[in-house]
């Protein structure tokens, strides 16, 4: 059993057969899916998802590329919709939202504010984060840390905070979002040859605090890229982990299956 812990299958590229994605995705062993809707206009189709299908969750929050629609002016309204939507049952997370330096679509100053009205609700409703950090990872932390400043230095997480979606940071990045109670998300990039340092850094982490992810329908393994990504891809992804780490392919879909189960607080994580 699989959980694909991040995937965009609401997206318009999925519109024509969304339902043979998703079926294609169970019969592949990922039997537990979190949508993860990233603006205001998509949070009612992930709710709609995740009340559709009972193997399935939805994670809603604003992405920087969306600051410049979410500051103060904006965000009172937005906030009503988003507090009412996230105390919904199979709504589990806050997220994906964070800081995105690669695009600088939106001014630091606006998605700082963004970053820390999410914040800010997030620990209010006392829900787990899935953050997005490109090409801002010292902010990131700083932000991130003054809000969970809590430490620990065991590899196991009984109760994470939240997610570093995509995991794309250094090694010193990454035991400082472990010491601060976080999951790390890999995704198919683990499968390209050029990713090096990414290869070296899973090898390190702890499988306790690793999450299984596709971004679909971004970012697809080596084995289907220039293609849609599938949440179908997760055993390729997997499997990489397993060869990086010298695990079985059965003890990474285990761990890193109780891991999103930890994560999303999910009872019982359903089967198909």
């Amino acid at each position: 059993m699989f959980v694909d812990t991040h995937l965009h299958v609401a997206d318009v590229q999925f519109d024509q057969d969304r339902e043979a994605v998703v079926h294609h995705a169970t019969q592949a062993g990922v039997t537990t899916l979190i949508e993860i809707a990233e603006s205001p206009a998509t949070w009612k189709a992930a709710v709609a998802l995740a009340e559709k299908y009972p193997f399935m969750y939805a994670s809603l929050g604003i992405h920087p590329h969306h600051a410049h629609e979410a500051g103060p002016e904006h965000w009172p309204e937005l906030s009503k919709k988003l507090r009412e939507l996230l105390k919904h049952p199979k709504v589990v997370a806050v997220g994906e939202f964070g800081l995105d330096y690669f695009r600088m679509q939106n001014s630091k100053e606006q998605q700082d504010y963004l970053f820390r009205q999410q914040l800010d609700l997030a620990k209010e409703l006392r829900k787990p984060i899935v953050i997005h950090c490109r090409d801002a990872q010292l902010d990131t932390q700083k932000v991130l840390f003054e809000y969970y400043p809590e430490t620990s230095n065991s590899k196991i997480s009984p109760d994470p905070v939240g997610v570093i979606h995509c995991f794309s940071g250094t090694w010193e990045d990454v035991q400082a979002y472990l010491f601060h109670g976080f999951m790390l998300g890999v995704d198919g990039p683990v499968t390209y040859p050029n990713s090096k340092v990414l290869k070296e850094n899973v090898t390190r982490m702890p499988l306790e605090r690793i999450v299984l992810e596709t971004d679909s329908p971004y970012l697809p393994p080596q084995t289907h890229r220039g293609q849609r990504n599938e949440p179908s891809h997760i055993p390729t992804i997997a499997g990489a982990i397993a060869e990086l780490k010298h695990r079985a392919l059965e003890e990474v879909a285990h761990q890193t299956t109780l891991n999103a189960k930890a994560l999303f607080r999910i009872g019982g994580l359903s089967e198909h």
